[in-house]
């Protein structure tokens, strides 16, 4: 059935208004909006922006947390034939300006006063920020700029407006077509400047009804909404599959009490970037070494036989009796506990998305009972391109292709795809468009990859990442820093390799997991700068690489790419550093451009380099790092050897 997101939340308004469409918690209290609120707010809004002079083919943006009024402007924007363009809520407002100039935005949904303050700082330069409607009031009262409304006053403004044209609203939904653009989503921006993804009613409700199939989800189902509004992963689970197929979207209260939100709301699907599930991992690892010696002894124990039959029971595979019985056991014991603990004891599906996630944190996740699999896609296929079913999950791979979707690799070895969730273009960049999408109307996804005999991808690394060492070996170095990260004392790493003789390294600590170790040690540190030179915390990841050096020894063709040297950064990559995306991709270009002076310390065989790095604060302010690292030698494995 052809139809739009508006048109979507009124079916659903008037099949079952009662229903919960919405919840926030709000001073630790959870509001419910019905579906027949969630409409009415969505009307009220939308003639509040008629009202205003909102047209038809104009972008409106937004900027804030997971809030129902801002999930439900976006519906009120193409309600009356506008775009809405979620904007990073932490970026700054140099970043928002690109992309306000870019798409010609006059009208903005702010979340709060730090968000207004942003968007009258960029109006300094850009005199079209015209319209700013505001959520949260508090520290709004003496604001008396032109073009400030809240959005209480713009929902009286829009039922008046409704009033006196009885029937023009709806009338403005029925004009809307399902080939409209219905969001644009801006990129992170890797290399260059961000590009406007625009797509379609159709592509995101397409991509939305084929996960909604093969998970089998139901209006009853609740998930929390917390991640970027801007990311298109929030946007096609709390946007487009929850206008498919009904379920309740909960936004917590902060960012800061989500594990709590989690656990209160118990949410039965669940999505998350590799790095939510890194940092629950860590969180664990924390508690495990601060337990008492039975409780470690008990875990150890379960882990154990976690490792070895967990995922098998999941997928319904053979398992002997006494496991399974053994497993049964252990469920009560350990792993209900810790998936309470988790906030994931209601979880029924759970996707990971965004990057690349180690074998082996997935294998933890399902080991313990919990159905994680991998969504695979990009901003420009509304992430939707490969779905792991259920009991056809290989650790090693994204999946097959989605429902609507073709797969092929191009001679280069990229992966092109067809189907339902293309993007329509990049917004007034046809030329741009023209490189990604071919004749054939394959788009060029950017990641090289491999379908394996029963159509499953396994993405080996970004195809511009993928290089080789000078003696011939294949360097993926996504792969490699995936494997570090499984490590709970390290957040981040980045390797280098193509075109040298050996892969080096460059890694961050993380700073809660590896103080919280200096404690029990006994070990002073004044900060992150002097934690991170630490010699025993310098010992304790030289320990972690080696171990990821003897998992690649083992594997196949990966034995040469083993981490030869390596240091520990002084400072945390950052993306107001533009160190990192805003979904915390590495810009490893940039990075290495950077720091240039300690990759050439890393090859040119010193053992320490003095740096001093740039650095912005929070409230703005800039400063420099500065720090003489110690350059380490790693343990290298001999390559296992390949059986004819």
């Amino acid at each position: 059935m052809k139809t739009t997101f508006p048109q979507l939340l009124l079916k659903h308004a008037a099949e079952r208004p009662t229903d919960p469409a919405v919840r926030e918690k709000e001073y630790g209290i959870w509001q419910t909006w019905t579906w027949k609120d969630a409409a009415q707010t969505v009307q009220q809004l939308a003639c509040g922006l008629l009202a205003l002079g909102f047209r038809r083919g104009q972008n409106l943006a937004l900027i804030g947390d997971n809030r129902p009024h801002l999930y439900m402007s976006m519906v009120a924007v193409q309600s009356v034939g506008g775009v809405p363009i979620p904007l990073y809520q932490d970026a700054v407002a140099t970043e928002m300006t690109f992309v306000i100039e870019d798409a010609e935005v006059q009208f903005f949904f702010a979340e709060n006063q730090e968000q207004v303050d942003k968007l009258l700082e960029v109006r300094e330069s850009v005199p079209s920020v015209t319209h700013i409607i505001y959520d949260d009031p508090r520290g709004l009262r003496n604001y008396e700029q032109p073009g400030l409304i809240s959005t209480e006053k713009l929902m009286a403004l829009g039922a008046e407006w409704d009033r006196a044209h009885p029937g023009a609203w709806k009338a403005e939904v029925e004009r809307n077509r399902p080939e409209d653009v219905s969001v644009i989503l801006y990129t992170s921006g890797t290399t260059g400047k961000p590009k406007g993804v625009c797509q379609t009613h159709s592509a995101f409700i397409a991509s939305a009804q084929g996960g909604v199939e093969v998970d089998r989800l139901v209006p009853t189902d609740n998930i929390i909404s917390y991640l970027p509004p801007a990311w298109v992963g929030d946007h096609l689970f709390s946007v487009a599959q929850w206008l498919v197929a009904g379920f309740t979207i909960n936004c917590p209260e902060s960012a800061g009490t989500v594990s709590i939100d989690l656990r209160e709301i118990g949410p039965t699907y669940y999505f998350a970037p590799p790095r939510v599930f890194e940092g629950m991992l860590t969180s664990v690892s924390i508690r495990m070494e601060d337990a008492a010696p039975f409780k470690r002894w008990l875990y150890a124990k379960a882990m154990e036989l976690a490792r070895r039959v967990g995922a098998d029971i999941l997928d319904g595979k053979p398992v002997s009796s006494s496991d399974r019985l053994l497993y049964k056991w252990y469920d009560l014991s350990v792993y209900g506990p810790l998936r309470n603990v988790l906030g994931l004891s209601r979880i029924r599906v759970a996707y990971t998305a965004g990057a690349a996630i180690g074998p082996d944190l997935f294998r933890f996740y399902r080991s313990i009972g919990i159905n994680l699999k991998q969504l695979y896609g990009q901003t420009e296929t509304c992430a939707y391109v490969c779905l792991q079913r259920d009991r056809q999950v290989d650790l090693n791979s994204v999946g097959q292709a989605a429902p609507g979707i073709e797969l092929k690799i191009a001679d280069n070895g990229e992966v092109l795809v067809k189907g339902v969730s293309v993007l329509k273009e990049y917004y007034k960049r046809p030329d741009a468009t023209a490189e990604v999408i071919d004749e054939n109307g394959y788009f060029h996804t950017g990641d090289a990859g491999v379908i394996d005999a029963n159509g499953q991808l396994r993405i080996i690394d970004r195809a511009k990442d993928v290089g080789k060492l000078n003696g011939g070996a294949m360097f993926a170095p996504n792969y490699i820093e995936n494997k570090l990260k499984f490590f709970p004392q390290i957040k981040e790493a980045v390797c280098f390799g193509h075109d040298r003789d050996q892969v080096c390294a460059f890694i961050n600590i993380d700073f809660e997991a590896v103080g919280n170790w200096a404690e029990r040690q006994g070990l002073p540190y004044g900060g992150y700068v002097d934690l991170a030179s630490k010699p025993q915390v310098l010992q304790l990841i030289i320990d972690c690489v080696s171990q990821v050096n003897a998992d690649l020894a083992a594997e196949a063709g990966m034995g040469d790419t083993q981490v030869a040297r390596f240091l520990v950064l002084h400072k945390e990559l950052d993306p107001d550093d533009d160190e990192l995306t805003r979904t915390r991709k590495v810009r490893r270009g940039f990075i290495a451009q950077k720091y240039a002076v300690l990759v050439d310390a890393l090859y040119g065989g010193r053992t320490e380099q003095f740096i001093e790095t740039q650095v912005k604060f929070e409230d703005g302010r800039t400063g420099s790092v500065s720090a003489t690292l110690k350059i380490l030698d790693a343990k290298v494995h001999a390559p296992a050897k390949v059986s004819a």
